[in-house]
């Protein structure tokens, strides 16, 4: 009996075809899927290399420190903060943490890569192995490699491309679902938000296999897949005294902004174009249903907790492969024309998102290592700089980063508003005593009149109309950011403080 076969029946495989003697694809077009889907995977990412974003550094700076024997702290005169959320992350980090700020991103990006690579390989044999038509093998295969989420965040720097890798493989171990629940469980642990779908997929699995279900592996799965988000939970709260992350305190939300996020991310991601077909889900295997309902609820959680601030729907990324392994399995339910509507639908997003929109990405890392080396000679020998973009800032400089964000600062992390509008008043930065300020504009102005720019972050703007602020604080340079104008101003304490 197969689970691919029709929703009634089981099977003991992972919901793919057994594949006997004389019937099913044999090793060597097996492999031959295999490296088609290491293929899709590898060349988007690489292509999509200098892709990065400002947090990945954050971790760095963490695991720089544990490496060095600082702890687990972002400042090395600073308490131990909570201002990474995958907790997990900069222990995994740690090991390759000696070097520079931007060798230690470097390699965490190859990590990230390498891994992906290698579960993608073996995602591709699974798809390789379903009862499905050849042709729907292949689309699902061409829309991984299309999904820009998928790919620019497989080489981030960040921790997303440990928990996609987790969430494919979990995703493809229908025949041991407690497997499959440690392995979603332990995606969790870098993701919080995954903890829905982790316990959707494993007590799915239990469901979908083919002895009726026992209380005690219902169990077993449920405790599999939440135990290691408890357990950061609970590692959080005795370290750092709040079981929430201190991103949630940092970066406030709304349902507003994370059902907006969720709808264009869906189709960034393009596996949620594929696989929504409740007719076909109806009829498809138990193991099709397992992972299609456990990837929309993903995508409704991530819509409750409000989204994300960081670009290409990285929220979303880790289960896309989930998603178009249930399209595979429940495209022999579907009706071949809506398939094949839903696949050219896919198909023509993603080539319109890597080739039109992604290319800007390409850039991301250049840019970042020549905002770097321009400020270094700016922060070298003072004490402390504040900043809302405190990544970056702490490759360049090993000083005391005052973060005027609050992903790594408990006191202003607590302040009201966002993350970008925290009610920071000159008073307060005065009384932090910086020795350099940085900040962010869209479009600079001449240094004389730099308090006239276009500042696009609340923080910014407010600091910089303050008639206190201005009277301490000069501009002494601006730092370009790539070639599109945006920059930060450096501005130093004037003569009248």
């Amino acid at each position: 009996m197969d689970w691919t076969r029709n929703a009634g029946t089981d099977s003991p495989r992972d919901g793919t075809s057994q594949a006997s003697p004389g019937r099913g694809p044999h090793q060597g077009e097996l492999a031959l899927w295999a490296v088609a889907a290491a293929v899709a995977a590898l060349l988007p990412a690489i292509w999509l290399w200098e892709f990065t974003v400002d947090d990945a550094l954050i971790a760095v700076r963490y695991a720089r420190h544990l490496a060095s024997g600082v702890g687990y702290r972002f400042n090395v005169d600073g308490p131990a903060t909570d201002g990474v959320t995958p907790l997990p992350w900069p222990f995994l980090l740690s090991p390759l943490a000696r070097g520079t700020p931007l060798e230690v991103l470097d390699r965490a990006k190859l990590l990230g890569l390498i891994a992906w690579t290698a579960v993608a390989a073996a995602w591709g044999a699974w798809v390789g192995r379903a009862e499905a038509p050849r042709w729907v093998k292949a689309v699902a295969i061409g829309v991984l490699g299309l999904s820009v989420p998928v790919a620019a965040h497989a080489v981030s720097g960040m921790e997303t491309a440990v928990a996609l890798a987790l969430c494919t493989v979990a995703s493809t171990l229908g025949a041991r679902p407690l497997a499959a629940a440690a392995l979603a469980g332990a995606a969790t642990s870098f993701r919080p938000e995954l903890t829905p779908w982790a316990l959707a997929l494993g007590l799915g699995f239990v469901w979908a296999a083919p002895d009726r279900p026992v209380p005690r592996r219902l169990a077993w799965a449920g405790l599999l897949a939440v135990g290691p988000f408890l357990l950061v939970t609970l590692v959080r709260w005795l370290a750092f005294g709040h079981a929430a992350p201190l991103a949630l305190s940092a970066k406030p939300s709304d349902v507003t902004h994370g059902a907006v996020y969720v709808a264009a991310g869906s189709v960034a991601a393009l596996g949620p174009i594929v696989a929504f077909a409740p007719l076909a889900m109806l009829r498809a295997s138990r193991c099709a249903r397992v992972l299609a309902g456990a990837g929309f609820v993903h995508l409704a959680v991530v819509a409750l907790v409000g989204g994300d601030w960081m670009p290409y729907a990285r929220l979303l990324a880790p289960v896309v492969p989930s998603l178009l392994g249930a399209f595979v399995l429940s495209s022999a339910h579907a009706r071949s024309v809506a398939t094949a509507l839903r696949a050219s639908a896919a198909i023509a997003t993603g080539i319109f998102f890597m080739f039109v929109r992604a290319p800007g990405a390409r850039h991301v890392g250049a840019d970042r290592r020549a905002l770097v080396a321009e400020a270094s000679p700016w922060l070298t020998n003072i004490t402390r700089v504040a900043v809302l973009d405190v990544g970056w800032t702490s490759a360049a400089s090993e000083a005391h980063v005052i973060d005027l964000a609050g992903l790594t600062d408990p006191e202003i992390a607590a302040m009201p508003g966002g993350h970008t509008s925290k009610r920071i008043d000159a008073a307060w930065l005065l009384g932090a005593r910086p020795d350099v300020v940085l900040f962010y504009v869209s479009r600079g102005a001449p240094l004389a009149t730099w308090q006239d720019a276009e500042f696009t972050r609340v923080v910014e703007a407010r600091l910089a109309s303050s008639e206190l602020f201005l009277a301490h604080f000069v501009a002494r340079a601006f730092l370009p950011l790539g070639s599109t104008g945006a920059g930060y101003f450096v501005l130093q304490p004037g003569s009248e403080r």
